[in-house]
C-alpha cells in the first residue's frame, strides 16, 4: 500500500451498511471524505448517511469489482466478508485496509490463535476438532467443564456451547456441524479490551483499556477506563501492538482479554475493525475509535487517543431503545441511534455514553 496520504475529498467505500459503517461514514465526512457503501441490504444504517451506495450481494463479484473501482481506498465493518469478495475487489484494483490476511486470519479462531500466540498474546488451551474423531483427544487434553465454539461465523455468543463431559460434547458437535475448537474454562476476574490503530508507516495509537460486561452473550456496559493492576493493561496494550506488528495491520483493531486472578492477561479474540467496546471514545476522548480508523487506513497521522472523561457506555438492545427520551433528556449523557427500522430482539438499536469530566 502507498505511504501517500489519501487527500481530502477522495472516496472510502466500506463494506457492510450496519451500524458500524453508518459510524465510519460519519467519521469520514467530518474529514472532508466521500463514502460509498457497499451492502446486500436495502434501506441500510449506513447507506442513509454516505454518499453513495450498491446494494447487490457480497458474492456478486461484477458489482464488487465496480464497486472497487470506484474508490479510493475500501475497507469492511465486520469481519464476516466473504473473502472472495475482497480478492474480486483487489483484483480491480483496490487498495484494502485491513489486509486480505488480516480478514482470513480473524474469520477462523484456529489461525487467530495460532497468530495470537505467536506474537505475544498467550490465550487460553485449545484444541481443534474438525471431525468425530478428534473429539477424544480433544476431550483428554482440555478436560471439563470446557467451551466449545465453532471456528467460523461465531459472534455475540453464537456458535458457542458449554460442555461438562465428553458426552455433551459430542452432541454440540454434531448440532454445530463444523469445524470447531475446544477452548479450557478461564476462570477470569473481568474482560477488558483494547482498540488500537496503527497506520501504514507504523505509527501506533491506543485508547485507554475499557472494561466489558455482557448480558445473554451481547455485550451490555463498557466502562473506561478499565479498573485492572497497571502492569496487566500495560502487558495488554503492548501484546495488542505486537499483534499488529506482526499482521502489517492497517486500521483500528480490538483485542479482548481476560484478567486472571493471579494478574495474567490472556487474549479471548481479536476483531479486525472498529469494537462496539470502543463506542465511548465517540465522547469521551479527543479523537473516536472512527475517525481513528479513517486516518489510518488513509495514511493521516494519527490522533490523539487521550482520554478527557470517564465513561460508561450501554448498548440499547431491542425494546431498550424504546427509552430513547429518558437517555434523550440525561444531563451528562450522550445518546447514538442507529436509524434500524425495527426493533428485535438481541438487535443493536443504539447506545448511550455516560460522561464524568475528569478534574485537571
Amino acid at each position: 500500500m502507498s505511504n501517500a496520504p489519501l487527500p481530502t475529498g477522495a472516496t472510502i467505500g466500506i463494506l457492510g451498511g450496519g451500524q458500524l459503517g453508518r459510524m465510519l461514514a460519519l467519521a469520514a465526512a467530518e474529514l472532508g471524505f466521500q463514502t460509498h457503501i457497499f451492502t446486500p441490504e436495502e434501506d441500510s444504517p449506513a447507506a442513509r448517511v454516505a454518499a453513495q451506495v450498491t446494494v447487490a450481494p457480497f458474492e456478486n463479484a461484477a458489482a464488487i469489482s465496480a464497486f472497487a473501482r470506484g474508490v479510493d481506498i475500501l475497507t469492511f465493518e465486520f469481519e464476516n466478508i466473504p473473502v472472495a469478495a475482497l480478492e474480486a475487489a483487489i483484483a480491480a484494483g483496490a487498495r484494502v485496509a485491513p489486509s486480505l490476511q488480516v480478514l482470513t486470519t480473524t474469520q477462523d479462531r484456529a489461525p487467530e490463535k495460532q497468530m495470537l500466540n505467536e506474537a505475544g498474546a498467550p490465550t487460553v488451551r485449545y484444541s481443534l476438532i474438525d471431525s468425530g474423531a478428534d473429539i477424544g483427544a480433544a476431550a483428554a487434553q482440555i478436560g471439563f467443564p470446557s467451551i466449545l465454539k465453532t471456528r467460523r461465523l461465531g459472534y455475540d455468543g453464537k456458535g458457542q456451547a458449554k460442555v461438562q463431559s465428553e458426552t455433551e460434547l459430542r452432541a454440540a458437535f454434531d448440532r454445530f456441524n463444523a469445524p470447531c475448537v475446544l477452548e479450557a474454562m478461564a476462570p477470569f476476574e473481568k474482560e477488558f479490551s483494547i482498540v488500537a490503530a496503527r497506520s501504514a508507516n507504523g505509527e501506533f495509537a491506543a485508547f485507554d483499556a475499557s472494561e466489558n460486561e455482557h448480558r445473554n452473550h451481547i455485550l451490555h456496559r463498557t466502562l473506561a477506563p478499565a479498573s485492572a493492576p497497571p502492569r496487566a493493561l500495560a502487558e495488554a496494550a503492548s501484546a495488542t501492538k505486537r499483534v499488529m506488528e506482526a499482521l502489517d495491520y492497517v486500521g483500528v483493531g480490538a483485542i479482548e482479554f481476560f484478567l486472571m486472578p493471579d494478574g495474567e492477561v490472556l487474549a479471548n479474540e481479536m476483531a479486525p475493525r472498529v469494537h462496539n467496546s470502543g463506542h465511548w471514545t465517540q465522547d469521551a476522548c479527543f479523537t473516536s475509535q472512527f475517525e481513528q480508523h479513517i486516518r489510518a487506513i488513509c495514511n493521516w497521522p494519527l490522533g490523539s487517543p487521550d482520554r478527557f472523561a470517564n465513561a460508561e457506555m450501554i448498548n440499547l438492545i431491542g425494546d431498550d431503545v424504546a427509552d430513547w427520551k429518558q437517555w434523550a433528556s440525561l444531563n451528562g449523557a450522550k445518546l447514538h441511534l442507529y436509524g434500524k427500522r425495527q426493533a428485535r430482539p438481541g438487535r443493536k438499536m443504539g447506545h448511550v455514553v455516560k460522561l464524568t469530566p475528569l478534574r485537571r
